[in-house]
């Protein structure tokens, strides 16, 4: 597969529609007028890759509509060189977006055949290189703790206190938190050791974040 011209020419619609919702972030829209979204859809559905939607990559999983990748990656405040965990990998679109951006990308997946899947496909096919760990994402990863921001792709019920205690001061936690069906986007900025913030945003509909401190099975 190729990024081509016509490829390209998509990217930028689909960065007008994302920017005319109000994404004003030019790190965030760089680094997707950058990463192929294409390389992450079979062919048969490469007509769905530019469109400002989510699509399903197996296992019950989707590969996140582009506004909510770059709603997400904003809030985070990630610069060059920032240390991003990301929970839930799954197609690695997300991984893609932050490593572009220069950010030290470390990412946690719970589904088994996602993970085996992504670790060889981001480094091999989009030469993206995120440390990758399979296991119980609700629970952060604390061995390289803290981080200077966490994104959480799935849906909590509530907020995992494992991963607000792994943020650094003046950190951002990104998670959307609710129900099955929807959810509110969190921001939650660590203010001292023992201090929150928390702002609200839109809601959005993920799938339910599996784990200890998340939805159980």
């Amino acid at each position: 597969m190729e990024d081509s011209y016509k490829h390209r020419g998509l990217r930028r619609k689909l960065i007008q529609t994302i920017k005319s919702k109000g994404i004003t972030d030019e790190a965030v829209l760089a680094a997707m007028a950058k990463v192929p979204r294409h390389f992450f859809f079979d062919n048969a559905f490469l007509e769905h890759a530019y469109q400002d939607k989510a699509f399903p990559i197996g296992q019950g999983q989707t590969i996140s509509q582009p506004y909510t990748v770059a709603f997400q990656s904003a809030l985070l405040e990630a610069k060059p060189g920032s240390k991003i965990l990301e929970i839930g990998t799954g197609s690695g679109y997300q991984a893609c977006i932050l490593f572009e951006m220069g950010a030290k990308v470390f990412t946690i997946e719970y589904n088994k055949v996602l993970y085996e899947e992504t670790k060889l496909f981001l480094p091999n096919k989009m030469n993206c290189r995120p440390i990758f760990k399979y296991g119980d994402g609700s629970l952060g990863w604390p061995i390289h703790a803290p981080y200077d921001g966490i994104v959480v792709t799935a849906g909590a019920p509530v907020v995992p206190e494992s991963l607000k205690n792994q943020l650094v001061i003046g950190g951002h936690l990104v998670i959307p938190v609710g129900d099955n069906e929807r959810q509110r986007m969190l921001k939650i900025t660590r203010v001292s050791d023992t201090e929150f913030e928390t702002e609200e945003f839109d809601h959005f509909a993920f799938v339910p974040l599996l784990g200890k401190e998340g939805w159980k099975k």
